[in-house]
C-alpha cells in the first residue's frame, strides 16, 4: 500500500502528464532566411547583414541560404510560402519578386506576404573594361547601327535590372541581346569576362568592380549624376536621353518577407528585431559606404510600397510587351 507521500507524488505526476503541453515562446529555435536570388548579389548581401543584426534581438541564429530559379524569384518564394506560417522561414526578397505573377511563375498577388523593407541602391549601366564604348551615347549609337547584336547582362527576366534594360531600350530606340542570369553577381562576372558587353545592376553591387577598373560606368539610370572616388562623375542617362523619364527611374526595395497569415505576436517580434537592426551602426554605416538609401518600412507602409511596385512593374512590363500574363487577369490595378 502507498503511504500518503507516495500517493501525493503519484497524483502530482498524473496531473502533470494530463496537462496540455505549453507552447514555447517564439523564437525557441533557429530561423531560416531563404534568399530568392543568387549568392553575392545585392539582395543576398543585404539580407545577410540585416539577418546578422536581427538575430541579436531575437536570441537565435538566422541561417541564410539561397534558393534561385524560376522567374521573379518564384522558386524561392514558392518554397517559403509552402512552409508553416510560424515565423521560422523568411524570404529574402527584392522589389523584383512583384513580377513573378506576370512572368507566369506565381499565381498570387503580393498581399500574401508581410514585408520588412531595408532599402535600395540606384541603378547603373556599365560595360566591360575592354569594351570600345567610353560613353552611353557611343553605346547607343552602336546598338542602333546593329540592333540585337550587343549582349546585355542582367538578373532574371522580370527583375528590376531587366526592367531597367527594357526601359533603356524603349527610351533610346535600341535593341540589345538580353542574357538573363540568376542574380546580379553572375551578370557582373559575365561582363568582366566579356561574355556580355554591358550590365545593368545597382551601384552598390558594381562599386567595387568599378573602383578596381574591371567595369567602366557609363550612366546612372536615375535623375542625378553620382561622384565616385578616383572615377569622377557618372552622368545621368536622362541628360542625353530625356525620353527615359517615361519609364524610369524604377528603384530597389530589398528586404525580408514572412507569410501574411503568420500570428500577429510573431510578426510583432520580427518587427521589433528588424527596427532595432535598422538602427545599428553596422547597418547605418554599411548603407552610407555602399550607396544605399534606407527605408525601414514594415506593416501597412511596407505593404503599400510593394503593392505600388507590383502595379508599376506589372504594367510597365505589359506596356513594353514583356509580360507573359496580363496584370488585369491577376487583378493588378494600373498605377
Amino acid at each position: 500500500m502507498l503511504d500518503w507521500k507516495s500517493a501525493g507524488a503519484a497524483a502530482l505526476l498524473a496531473g502533470a502528464l494530463a496537462m496540455p503541453a505549453t507552447a514555447q515562446e517564439y523564437p525557441d529555435r533557429d530561423i531560416s532566411n531563404v534568399v530568392v536570388w543568387a549568392a553575392g548579389g545585392g539582395t543576398d548581401t543585404l539580407n545577410r547583414l540585416i539577418s546578422a543584426e536581427m538575430q541579436e534581438g531575437l536570441g537565435v541564429n538566422i541561417n541564410v541560404s539561397n534558393r534561385t530559379g524560376g522567374v521573379g524569384g518564384s522558386v524561392g518564394m514558392s518554397y517559403v510560402h509552402s512552409q508553416p506560417a510560424d515565423g521560422y522561414t523568411l524570404a529574402g526578397i527584392s522589389e523584383s519578386v512583384v513580377t513573378a505573377g506576370i512572368q507566369g511563375g506565381w499565381d498570387q498577388r503580393m498581399d500574401v506576404w508581410d514585408f520588412f523593407l531595408v532599402g535600395g541602391s540606384p541603378e547603373i549601366i556599365s560595360v566591360s573594361a575592354n569594351a570600345p564604348y567610353q560613353t552611353l551615347d557611343e553605346l547607343i549609337a552602336a546598338a542602333r547601327e546593329a540592333p540585337g547584336t550587343i549582349r546585355a547582362g542582367a538578373s532574371a527576366a522580370g527583375s528590376i535590372h531587366h526592367l531597367n534594360l527594357l526601359a533603356l531600350q524603349k527610351g533610346t530606340g535600341t535593341e540589345f541581346n538580353f542574357i538573363p542570369y540568376t542574380g546580379s553577381a553572375p551578370a557582373q562576372n559575365a561582363a568582366i569576362s566579356g561574355e556580355v558587353t554591358l550590365v545593368v545592376t545597382s551601384l552598390a553591387e558594381q562599386q567595387q568592380l568599378i573602383q578596381a577598373k574591371r567595369l567602366r560606368p557609363l550612366a546612372m539610370l536615375v535623375a542625378d549624376a553620382t561622384e565616385l572616388p578616383d572615377i569622377g562623375t557618372v552622368p545621368s542617362a536622362f541628360d542625353a536621353h530625356p525620353g527615359l523619364t517615361e519609364t524610369l527611374p524604377v528603384k530597389q526595395a530589398i528586404g525580408l518577407a514572412v507569410r501574411a497569415d503568420t500570428p500577429d505576436d510573431v510578426k510583432a517580434k520580427l518587427v521589433s528585431a528588424f527596427d532595432a537592426a535598422m538602427a545599428t551602426d553596422a547597418v547605418v554605416e554599411w548603407a552610407a559606404d555602399n550607396h544605399y538609401t534606407l527605408s525601414g518600412l514594415t506593416g501597412e507602409e511596407a505593404s503599400a510600397e510593394m503593392n505600388r511596385l507590383e502595379s508599376l512593374f506589372a504594367w510597365t512590363l505589359e506596356d513594353l510587351g514583356a509580360a507573359t500574363v496580363s496584370p488585369e487577369k491577376l487583378g493588378i490595378p494600373r498605377p
